[in-house]
């Protein structure tokens, strides 16, 4: 029995220091905004971009107001200011409290004194984890990815019998990951392998003494990969460096490599299409399988990558780059592709995509085009 009662009050005495604590932690603050029309709205800021921020409250969701139509603003949260036209570096972002009034955005730092910026000229408001994450954290090797795994399959059984398989890996990061914060770097990655054996029986399977007659096999294979990584001093422009790696049967070439740099623009850039437009220096080495036509090449990259999002969230993607060689004016080379992919469930769509490569001068007896129509199943990775 005093073993009972000895539990009891250590339970009630447990239970009193829960409820006071309880009691004594303090409730989360609330951001207002106070309207031009005199209503108001509690809830949280969670950044702003251009003329506009996003507020989230539980009444109305997380919406978008334009500083336009804001009177006063008062937030409790950590954040920093950007004008316009102003890139971001680490270490010079100063963090404080944030409030709008008198057509003016205020930032109030624990150190110094306000930071008052017109409304017009702001570009950016910053919330402290995305500065956390975005600008002071150096990116780890496999933080931001995103992009495409596809694979698809052509089975024959008969007389003949053979498989084809084909798969593709299309990555990119751009730094920062937001779409709303101008990017510094952008890392693409793209692996394509068409693989094939196709087997055709003698017949009839004997000759005339008897023997049999070896099989007709026909091998396809088809291979690229290519890195490149950009690097941007302004909002549209950067420097890119490049290197690539390919092998085509179909063209008697053994291996192709390339490397080198130059610049790129990107004239378009929406959440709805993208255009970017390159142009690089660089130095190639082909290895044929007549090796009489091996070559080392002095060329350029003229090149352009589109690609647009359709209703229902299907995805168009079109490249075309164009090769000319400077030292063999004759060995010049383009490629093209277009992919068109429609989802069917959550990240899984059906892909079609054609690809042509071009060579102006293949190992001898061989064509100089090289033409793949792809269909297949298509995996987002984000």
């Amino acid at each position: 029995m005093k073993l009972l009662k000895v539990a009891v009050v250590m339970w009630m005495i447990g239970l009193g220091a829960v409820t006071a604590s309880a009691e004594e932690k303090p409730a989360q603050q609330l951001d207002t905004i106070v309207f031009v029309n005199g209503d108001q709205l509690t809830g949280v800021l969670v950044r702003g971009v251009g003329n506009s921020v996003i507020f989230k409250s539980d009444m109305a969701g997380e919406i978008t107001v334009p500083l336009a139509k804001i009177k006063e603003l008062r937030s409790s949260g950590s954040f920093a200011v950007l004008r316009k036209d102003t890139q971001v570096h680490r270490g010079d972002l100063h963090l404080g409290t944030v409030s709008v009034t008198n057509g003016n955005v205020v930032l109030l730092s624990p150190i110094g004194a306000p930071e008052v910026i017109p409304v017009k000229e702001v570009g950016y408001i910053l919330d402290q984890p995305t500065i956390d994450r975005e600008v002071e954290r150096k990116a780890g090797f496999l933080y931001g990815w995103s992009g495409t795994v596809s694979g698809g399959a052509t089975i024959v059984q008969s007389t003949q019998y053979g498989r084809t398989f084909h798969v593709g890996v299309s990555l990119a990061r751009t730094v920062p990951t937001v779409a709303y914060l101008r990017a510094r770097n952008r890392t693409l990655v793209d692996l394509q392998e068409t693989y094939g054996k196709l087997t055709t029986p003698a017949i009839p399977p004997l000759d005339q003494n008897g023997n049999p007659k070896p099989d007709s096999v026909v091998k396809t294979s088809i291979f690229h990969t290519a890195l490149e990584r950009d690097q941007y001093f302004t909002k549209r422009f950067y420097a890119l460096g490049t290197m690539a790696f390919d092998h085509n049967y179909a063209q008697g070439l053994e291996l192709q490599t390339l490397y080198g740099g130059g610049v790129g623009w990107t004239p378009i850039s929406t959440p709805k299409q993208q255009l970017d437009v390159k142009a690089d220096l660089h130095y190639t080495k082909e290895e044929f399988q007549d090796p009489f036509s091996n070559q080392n090449l002095f060329a350029s990259s003229i090149a352009e990558t589109y690609k647009l999002t359709l209703p229902r969230k299907m995805l168009l993607t079109q490249a075309l780059s164009i090769l000319p060689a400077w030292n063999n004016l004759d060995a010049y080379a383009a490629n093209g592709n277009v992919t068109f992919a429609m989802p069917v469930f959550k990240r899984l769509a059906m892909s079609v995509s054609a690809a042509d490569s071009f060579l102006n001068n293949p190992s001898f007896g061989y064509k100089k085009n090289s033409f793949q129509l792809v269909t297949g199943i298509t995996y987002s990775l984000k």
